[in-house]
């Protein structure tokens, strides 16, 4: 049986992920989750971090002593176990994204950190705001707070740059939605053509929000690529 690991975007936690989960273990493959620290019912860390989460994923493998690992990551998600297989050979076996982003320029950061006003949210978008005091708890405006802090990090840092992409030697599928307003396609063709052995994917009629994806469209394209 498989192992593969499903890993939640920015604001998510594991819980997101389940309904993708579900369908896989149907497929045949054995599933695992987690919530990066700060998320979900997890204490924030001193770091909130790409280098936080990174360290907090591998941890993770190791402790469950995951062998031949496949790894989805849905945006933040994927950006991590990039970063990871950047860094670390041989802990991951395949890496499939969907919707993350890439091009965090001061422009983009400035466009998407303007969104998370947790004050705004709570006044404008009251069910929005309770979806996520239900997710995360009363820490969801300090963890929107620290997630608008992470996109200028990621601005300065630039983890996945051009030669740190080119380490990743494993196998990676990238994955698009063919309506998603956050993430272009420009920024993730570039990556697809940078990235040694990567393959491509669009998702029809779905957005960026996880909920509107087609489980089962994904998880097949998901088995099939990660099939041996």
């Amino acid at each position: 049986m498989q192992n593969i690991l499903l890993i939640h975007g920015a604001l998510g936690a594991r819980q997101d992920l389940q309904p993708l989960g579900e369908v896989l273990k149907k497929a045949g493959l054995k599933v695992f989750s987690f919530s990066f620290s700060g998320h979900g019912t997890e204490g924030f860390q001193e770091d909130f971090s790409i280098a936080q989460f990174t360290i907090e994923l591998k941890n993770f493998i190791l402790k469950s002593e995951l062998a031949a690992l496949s790894v989805f990551g849905y945006s933040l998600g994927g950006y991590v176990a990039l970063n990871l297989a950047a860094s670390e050979s041989g802990l991951i076996h395949k890496i499939i994204t969907l919707g993350t982003k890439f091009n965090w320029s001061t422009e983009s950061v400035e466009k998407e950190t303007k969104q998370l006003n947790p004050e705004i949210i709570s006044q404008k978008v009251p069910a929005f705001a309770k979806s996520l005091e239900d997710k995360h708890g009363l820490a969801w405006k300090e963890l929107m707070h620290k997630t608008a802090d992470l996109m200028r990090d990621i601005n300065m840092v630039d983890y996945l740059k051009t030669d740190i992409l080119k380490k990743i030697t494993i196998p990676v599928l990238i994955g698009i939605s063919d309506r998603d307003q956050m993430v272009s396609l420009s920024e993730t063709t570039e990556v697809f053509k940078t990235l040694p052995l990567c393959s491509m994917f669009m998702l029809p009629g779905s957005k960026h929000q996880f909920e509107t994806i087609d489980h089962l469209l994904l998880s097949q394209m998901i088995k099939t690529f990660i099939a041996p």
